[in-house]
């Protein structure tokens, strides 16, 4: 397998713009693409000086030089074959529907070169699904990470019955040069390892809290203090971010559904979206 030099990070959301701000951090040189050049914009000149900031301050070793240095090795890009000239890798981070993906593969096929690596970020969706769109399901796979990369540092790589087998090593590779703990999946999983196991005890707290059988703040207090874990499941919600549980659980059966329309109800449509915007089950400024 040729080097991998460049890579094309789809999507400056919350995971996309961590994805490509940690990739340009371990040394790569990065293009960001999304879809119009107000979302580039802001994803510019306000989230990624962002993350900047938060590597400084949070990551052991940071110092002004290399998140600076991190920072210009980012190139923005609202044009599809501008961002996807002479990449070696592109990861997809955009919003959790088959559809969209679907069509962004697509188009990508079209202006990426042959050698180029396509992979998903899908928290839900399996690569099989996607697969068709490619154009090159031998050269596809999915690779997710965890929110706050540059901390919670795992990468899952799960390929398709059609991934190459040389294909699936390089992104395993690739997963520990960007600081990553690879985690190679030896078959295809909804939901992968984490979600397996985070998505249902979410959901059980949530049930707590929905049945007003106890408070957030309590459910959380208990786990902790029984197990020794440093985080409660209402802390997780936050820093994951409401919405993305939210499109889960409507997607699910109809006591998932229920829970998502109590979180969107008494959380969501009041603007406490989890920590990233300052408030969530908890408040944060």
């Amino acid at each position: 397998m040729a080097d991998i030099k460049k890579v094309l990070v789809i999507g400056t959301g919350v995971l996309g713009s961590q994805i490509a701000y940690q990739t340009a951090y371990s040394g790569f040189d990065v293009a960001v693409y999304d879809i119009s050049d107000e979302i580039v914009g802001t994803a510019r000149d306000t989230t990624f000086p962002g993350l900047a900031k938060t590597y400084l301050n949070e990551v052991k070793d940071a110092t002004q030089e290399k998140v600076d240095a991190a920072l210009a090795r980012l190139t923005y890009h609202s044009d599809m074959a501008s961002a996807a000239t002479d990449v070696d890798i592109a990861i997809e981070a955009a919003p959790e529907r088959l559809s969209i993906k679907e069509g962004i593969f697509a188009d990508l096929n079209k202006v990426a070169p042959e050698r180029t690596i396509f992979c998903t970020n899908s928290s839900t969706l399996l690569p099989s699904d996607i697969a068709p769109s490619t154009g090159r399901p031998d050269r596809f796979l999915a690779m997710h990470f965890a929110n706050r990369v540059w901390q919670f540092n795992t990468a899952e790589i799960m390929g398709t019955p059609q991934t190459d087998t040389a294909v699936f090593d390089r992104v395993v590779e690739f997963g520990t040069e960007i600081g990553m703990v690879p985690i190679p999946m030896h078959k295809e999983k909804a939901g992968y390892v984490l979600n397996s196991l985070l998505v249902p005890f979410l959901a059980a707290a949530a049930e707590l809290a929905a049945g007003d059988y106890a408070d957030p703040k309590a459910v959380d207090d208990v786990w902790r203090i029984a197990t020794g874990a440093p985080l409660g499941p209402f802390q997780i919600y936050d820093i994951v971010g409401l919405n993305t549980p939210y499109n889960i659980m409507i997607n699910g059966d109809a006591e998932q559904q229920k829970l998502g329309a109590w979180l969107k109800e008494n959380y969501i449509d009041k603007g406490r979206l989890g920590m990233a915007s300052g408030h969530g089950f908890y408040d944060y400024v």
